[in-house]
């Protein structure tokens, strides 16, 4: 950690078209909610591109924490199964790519934040598996409502910053199916007992992931913004 800033290195994600009003042309991108949400609690971001896994190493080496954000489907191969549901929402490349950032971060000894996707890929890259499809846990509601409540574990990192039981929002077709040996489960959903947060218990490792978005919430409810603070300045 710098006694300036931390810079938080947050790995983008892609898309080949970007819609007629940027002229369709393809993009690498960060969600804003991360970007904002670490600026407003006092950290540097810096956008981390998908390229050449081979590069994760240099990439670490340039930060003091990283976050893997929400987005595509992890692919069924990188956790050992073969695809079971038709998707077209995989990025194999991101998903090799990220891999990479995971085991260099921990040889660094470089804390990790998962968020969604994020969670549900270093649980893979620790030797963990996904359910394939999660039912009803994908809301209709807009982003920055809740959609159900998690119990979360007592004196687990999230007990303080959200207490035992929160209202969350919901944007996941996939959750942690075999949770990997390092890591332990913190929070579930309550009905349905879906995976919703998980730590690392090992030493060598520094992780912290949730399967909710408060990168959709920061800026309308202070929980949200307090897991950023927690995770840039605590984790």
């Amino acid at each position: 950690m710098t006694n300036l800033q931390p810079i938080i290195g947050v790995a983008a994600n892609e898309r080949r078209d970007a819609g007629t009003d940027m002229g369709n042309m393809a993009i690498s991108y960060n969600p804003s909610g991360y970007i904002k949400a670490v600026q407003l609690v006092g950290g540097l971001p810096l956008m981390i591109p998908i390229g050449d896994p081979t590069n994760a190493k240099r990439y670490v080496s340039m930060i003091d924490k990283l976050i893997l954000a929400g987005g595509q489907n992890v692919a069924p191969e990188f956790y050992g199964e073969v695809e079971t549901i038709e998707s077209v929402d995989y990025n194999r490349e991101r998903d090799a790519f990220e891999i990479a950032l995971v085991n260099e971060a921990i040889k660094q000894n470089k804390p990790i934040i998962g968020v969604c996707r994020g969670m549900q890929l270093v649980n893979v890259a620790l030797g963990g598996s996904l359910n394939q499809h999660t039912p009803n846990h994908w809301q209709k509601l807009p982003s920055t409502k809740i959609s159900h409540d998690v119990m979360i574990k007592k004196h687990s990192p999230l007990d303080q910053v959200y207490g035992l039981r929160a209202h969350v929002n919901s944007f996941h077709r996939q959750s942690i199916k075999k949770i990997a040996p390092q890591l332990s489960v913190i929070a579930t959903s309550i009905g349905d007992h879906v995976i919703e947060a998980v730590q690392s218990h090992d030493p060598a490792i520094r992780f912290l992931g949730v399967q909710w978005h408060p990168d959709f919430m920061y800026n309308v409810r202070p929980e949200d913004l307090g897991f950023f603070r927690y995770a840039v300045f605590n984790l």
